[in-house]
């Protein structure tokens, strides 16, 4: 089938690399004329995924249109701060029938939204209840290379949600289904927060128990959000949650956990934002997920945390005191 894949990014290119070697035929739109121009000529991604070669079968436009038109399955992989403008803008030229699948991982700044809500937004009814949600513990540089990874994708309508795992999935990619929307997208945005309070831990030079704590307590705020806004417990178990959890704050290729680690060490969150290619989804989300949790009442003191040290000036160090000084409490509350 035809798949569009709009977002160049390191994710955007493994995943349009691994469909194209499933025998698709794949549209990988990039937002810059210049960069789609160096990948059709040099079949690499030399910025974000280097030393991966694109497939024949996978041809790059920076138009929009010509990328998404008579695609059976569009893949959005941008920045999910740009979900509303570029995919409200692929929108006028779906095909009948087309399934949207979501690769962001992110709260919407202003609105709170998660994408599930922006697709509600900006398509029409449709193309909202075949829409679906793929998140989980992948690497781009792992899957691009063939390594074997696990994911999940979530939907509403079970016939698309199918179709859609089995066009993703080979034996290298293994595809679970869900039908937890809310959780599955809660899950991968949230673990990215609690990637950066590890990185933090990790560069102020404290050990693996703190690390181990971090993540534990991390799935327990991220449950407590998400169960109060709908979700199934159970699905925070499983890839979308634990899974992506422990290989976002362990993993030396997470860039939410570098983040932190460098705020750790001291570093300013202007600096260290200048410095990098690619974006960290945790900083903007961080922000969102912290007056998220005020408004519909749940304690999220790692939220704090991170947004303290992020968009409030607070000392890593400080905010760390703070956290560990808090009232007791039991571990199921």
């Amino acid at each position: 089938m035809k798949i569009a894949v709009v977002g160049a990014g390191s994710y955007g290119t493994c995943l349009a690399t691994l469909l194209a070697g499933k025998g698709h035929q794949v549209s990988l739109w990039c937002r810059s004329a210049e960069v789609a121009e160096e990948l059709r000529t040099t079949r690499e991604n030399t910025v974000y995924l280097p030393g991966i070669r694109l497939p024949e079968n996978v041809s790059v436009t920076s138009d929009l249109a010509a990328a998404v038109v008579d695609s059976a399955i569009v893949l959005g992989v941008t920045p999910s701060h740009a979900v509303r403008d570029v995919l409200g803008r692929a929108a006028q030229h779906f095909v009948d029938g087309v399934i949207v699948v979501n690769a962001s991982k992110g709260l919407e700044e202003g609105t709170s939204n998660r994408v599930d809500q922006i697709y509600s937004d900006i398509f029409p009814p449709d193309v909202v209840q075949r829409a679906t949600f793929l998140s989980g513990p992948t690497f781009a540089k792992e899957v691009a290379a063939g390594q074997p990874s696990a994911i999940v994708i979530a939907g509403h309508d079970e016939g698309s949600t199918r179709a859609v795992q089995e066009a993703f999935s080979t034996d290298r990619f293994r595809v679970y289904s869900s039908d937890d929307v809310i959780g599955v997208q809660i899950g991968g945005a949230l673990k990215n927060i609690v990637a950066i309070c590890a990185g933090i831990s990790d560069g102020l030079g404290f050990g693996h128990n703190a690390r181990a704590a971090l993540i534990t307590r991390g799935l327990a705020e991220i449950s407590r959000i998400g169960a109060k806004l709908g979700a199934n417990p159970l699905t925070f178990s499983g890839l979308s949650g634990m899974g992506d959890l422990v290989l976002t704050c362990a993993g030396d290729l997470s860039r939410n956990r570098r983040v932190g680690l460098a705020l750790g060490k001291g570093q300013k969150i202007e600096d260290i934002i200048s410095e990098m290619r690619m974006v960290a989804e945790g900083v903007k989300t961080t922000k969102v997920a912290h007056k998220l949790a005020a408004e519909i009442g749940v304690d999220a003191p790692l939220t704090a945390f991170a947004n303290g040290v992020l968009h409030e000036g607070k000392a890593a160090g400080e905010g760390i005191t703070e956290l560990m000084s808090r009232t007791l409490r039991a571990e199921r509350d």
